[in-house]
């Protein structure tokens, strides 16, 4: 079985749903995705409003990828920089794919859909994105070719007493 991904699907209720549903079940099974859990669909609710909203107004891409049976499985919100200086690179946030998905090679699928669907926005040539230190995470994304080019030590603060850094990965697209 594999994913099937589309860049700038319709966003309907089905799908908005499915966006929650994902983000909450990854929250909660520890990933490391903007929230501690645990969290429900309604702790998550104003910050897909949010990413929704930067789709909608051209800001963003998003890329869902859906399972066999059609149920949103990954995904990873494409976000152009405003400053005219930045404008050759793009933002990977909320990349995610469902625990229940993990281990199978889903999550590089995931991050090669990414780096095609940046590639297929004129002007990108390199892809940038944050992640957690401390889950190894960093070293997933340095499979999928990126680049560690920045560590802020401490910057994310998951729970009093731990904090853990804020790694910035690039991956050139040329």
């Amino acid at each position: 079985m594999t994913l099937t991904f589309t860049l700038d699907p319709v966003v309907d209720p089905a799908l908005r749903d499915g966006l929650l549903e994902l983000w909450a079940d990854v929250s909660n099974a520890g990933g490391a995705v903007g929230f501690v859990p645990p969290v429900t669909a309604d702790d998550i609710r104003p910050a897909l409003v949010k990413q929704l909203a930067a789709v909608a107004d051209g800001g963003s891409r998003l890329l869902v990828g859906h399972d066999a049976d059609g149920a949103v499985a990954a995904t990873a919100f494409l976000t152009h920089n405003t400053h005219r200086l930045q404008l050759h690179w793009l933002w990977a946030y909320t990349v995610m794919v469902h625990p229940r998905h993990q281990g199978k090679g889903y999550g590089r699928d995931l991050m090669a859909a990414t780096a095609d669907a940046a590639r297929s926005v004129e002007g990108i040539e390199a892809i940038r994105l944050g992640c957690r230190g401390g889950l190894g995470l960093e070293h997933f994304y340095a499979a999928c070719g990126y680049k560690e080019v920045g560590r802020v030590p401490g910057a994310i603060r998951v729970a009093p007493g731990d904090d853990r850094d804020d790694v910035t990965m690039l991956l050139p697209l040329h």
